[in-house]
């Protein structure tokens, strides 16, 4: 008899991430054209455009959620901003562990890939942590936002909403129950600051939050949650100035409010764009230096392991920091005391380079589907890229192969170019190096 070897099938983790990705569009694609999902009949274009902007946690919809789905429906979208924001593969890990079950190495392995981890030493334990960190500041928040909200709504749909408008948040995922998205608040202290505060921690990344958890000085936290504060702190300072400034005597945006209403919007648009995709004021009125600055605010994004997408603030901060050593003539880059190494430098100058290049190359493709202003055409695809779901209030005009094209664009972004371009290419270490030779640049 011949002993028969059954070879077990590996499966790489970039793989992994994508497919549950796609397993969640795709299932939310069906929830979505179930008739009782939605009020009015939609295409199966729109079912999956939907679908696949609350997966990737971006925003956009071709139409409005609050009329449009039925509650079936917006629990289904609640359901795919919940898994798409904290990861597939955390929840079912969650389960295994409910079950009483063993979590064994490949798991583990997909588990340090998704957080971004350098080892899968104390993942289930960081998992644990996580899901305890998610529930516990999404019930504070649903309870403060359920006692605003009483007085308004009633109990039940205050509730709701709340639940809603919080896992909407928190998960930066930006989409909204009102037709007006959070214009109508615009002046309402305790809706600007909750949710802002959501999406800022969902943003942040959960390493970053259990770090500082676990370790109550600045002096213990590791190189990346320093660089995330200090980072976030200062670039949603300039950000808020710079909308503050920008838009102040615009009548469509500021120019109409009382000053602390001004300030307030100001520190919630300029917070808004790195993360989640809600909106205090009409982004198609706003000034064009104010559209071209928050371009850039979603094409950085927020932090690694975290709910947000774009190349990430860390990733921004190093291609910054090595432009600084490379002027002052230093061999790596430093901060806060420490050295970056060489090839953290040329992995987020890749992840640069290729976002720009998949950004160029979806506008040039939309461009030429659509019929639509070049600056709200980039802003939409900017926007998908970044999974935040700002928009200039084009998104119901685009076309149906326009609408798969930001269904792609909103993909590639929640999963990153860099594991897109690992799944296409199979990457080959070699034992050898060929001969240096001079090349003349700048």
């Amino acid at each position: 008899m011949r002993n028969v070897k059954k070879k077990s099938i590996k499966i790489s983790p970039p793989l992994v991430i994508a497919g549950s990705f796609l397993f969640l569009i795709f299932m939310g694609t069906l929830c979505l054209k179930l008739p009782f999902a939605t009020t009015i009949p939609i295409s199966w274009t729109d079912a999956l455009f939907v679908a696949t902007s609350a997966t990737t946690v971006t925003g956009l919809s071709v139409f409005d959620p609050g009329t449009t789905l039925t509650v079936f429906g917006e629990v289904v979208l609640m359901f795919l901003i919940q898994c798409g924001g904290i990861g597939l593969m955390t929840f079912a890990v969650a389960l295994l562990i409910f079950l009483g079950k063993r979590i064994g190495l490949q798991n583990r392995i997909y588990l340090q890939e998704s957080f971004n981890q350098n080892s899968v030493g104390g993942i289930v334990k960081l998992v644990k942590l996580i899901l305890t960190f998610v529930l516990t500041v999404q019930a504070v928040a649903v309870f403060i936002m359920t006692m605003h909200w009483l007085p308004k709504f009633g109990f039940p749909e205050a509730l709701y909403l709340s639940v809603f408008h919080v896992i909407s948040a928190f998960n930066n995922a930006g989409f909204a129950l009102f037709p007006d998205n959070l214009i109508g608040f615009s002046g309402d202290p305790i809706v600007n600051i909750i949710l802002s505060l959501l999406f800022i921690l969902g943003g942040l990344g959960f390493t970053v939050v259990i770090d500082i958890y676990q370790k109550n000085s600045f002096s213990k936290w590791s190189l990346h949650t320093k660089m995330m504060i200090v980072g976030t702190i200062i670039i949603n300072t300039v950000a808020a100035l710079t909308f503050f400034l920008l838009e102040y005597g615009n009548p469509g945006s500021l120019g109409n409010m009382p000053l602390y209403e001004k300030i307030m919007t100001s520190y919630f648009q300029g917070v808004t764009p790195r993360t989640a995709g809600f909106n205090t004021v009409d982004f198609g009125k706003l000034e064009d230096p104010t559209i071209l600055f928050t371009m850039l605010l979603m094409f950085i994004g927020a932090g690694s392991a975290s709910t947000a997408s774009g190349i990430k603030l860390t990733t921004f901060m190093v291609v910054i920091l090595a432009t600084i050593a490379f002027l002052r003539q230093r061999g790596e880059p430093d901060v806060f005391g420490r050295s970056i190494r060489i090839d953290t430098v040329i992995r987020s100058l890749a992840i640069t380079t290729i976002s720009l290049l998949l950004v160029i190359g979806f506008i040039f493709m939309l461009t030429v589907t659509e019929k639509i202003p070049f600056l709200p055409l980039a802003f939409e695809v900017v926007s998908a890229f970044g999974t935040v779901g700002l928009s200039m209030g084009i998104t119901g005009q685009i076309s149906d192969l326009g609408e798969v094209l930001l269904s792609m664009v909103m993909f590639v972004g929640r999963i990153g170019p860099l594991t897109l371009f690992f799944l296409l290419m199979k990457p080959k270490k070699v034992n050898y190096r060929f001969p240096y030779d001079q090349v003349f640049t700048g």
